[in-house]
């Protein structure tokens, strides 16, 4: 009996402590999950009316609580109406499964080599869309392009976008550390407060990453400005290492070195 107690004890200490471990969790990760899209606007709202809907049941706000029960139901319908967008990009998130995440298949000199040709291209001003899955396949995406399926490299790169071909005002796709498709068309972001200043590169890479958990890197045709778009956000003009670093911590890629050397990348840039 004693060992059956002992037992019972530490299951009634292990599973409360269990119970709240995984509701921290639960509620950490439905945060960042809204933080990177515009839902958080809908919790504030909805958090404002609970307020509103408790001060008015402790005073006995007769009306104020006939309202609020009267409108309820037509909130619930609007709230699904008008954030649609956001419950998509929410139940897309938790699908995802981002914290089991795997590395994106790339690896650290492939990341050296769009890193060089995206120089080249910043320094010619000459515009680019670089896309970088993640866990969420982008076959509708790809398939708006040509197939390229070739090793990611400076020279492909700077082939496609380079010159005024075909393929250069589209997206390249990178997928499993190689170049998929090129001349590819994003989808354009639904955010209205975008700077007007932000041409239908960034647009459609800012797009692309608020239906997706995709990294978008964009050069700039007009400023030769170097940008990343990735969880619903755009950070412009980014330095070649910030860009480096960022896209090594997003694609799970540890330290390695590069097959593009200084000299490669100058040459290139001659």
């Amino acid at each position: 009996m004693t060992v059956l107690q002992d037992f019972e004890f530490v299951r009634q200490l292990i599973i409360p402590a269990l119970d709240v471990l995984l509701l921290s969790f639960l509620i950490y990760k439905s945060y960042h999950i809204l933080v990177q899209t515009r839902a958080v606007q809908l919790v504030r709202g909805a958090l404002f009316l609970g307020v509103l809907y408790a001060v008015s049941f402790f005073l006995n706000l007769s009306t104020v609580l006939w309202i609020i029960n009267i409108l309820a139901p037509s909130f619930v319908i609007g709230i699904a109406i008008i954030f649609q967008p956001e419950l998509r990009k929410i139940f897309t998130r938790i699908g995802q499964g981002t914290w089991l995440r795997p590395g994106s298949g790339a690896q650290p000199a492939q990341i050296d080599a769009v890193m060089s040709s995206a120089e080249v291209l910043s320094y010619r001003k000459r515009g680019a869309l670089i896309v970088f899955t993640r866990s969420v396949g982008q076959k509708n995406i790809i398939e708006t392009g040509t197939s390229i399926d070739a090793e990611v490299s400076s020279a492909l790169i700077l082939t496609i976008f380079s010159h005024d071909t075909e393929l250069h005002d589209g997206a390249v796709v990178v997928e499993n550390g190689r170049i998929v498709s090129a001349g590819c068309f994003l989808p354009l972001s639904e955010q209205m407060d975008v700077r007007r200043s932000f041409g239908t590169r960034h647009r459609a890479a800012l797009g692309l990453a608020e239906e997706s958990d995709a990294v978008v890197l964009i050069v700039s045709e007009e400023t030769g400005a170097m940008s990343l778009a990735h969880d619903s956000n755009l950070y412009y003009d980014l330095s070649s290492d910030e860009i480096r670093d960022r896209l090594s911590d997003l694609l799970n890629i540890g330290d390695g070195s590069g097959e593009d050397t200084a000299e490669e990348v100058a040459e290139l840039a001659d």
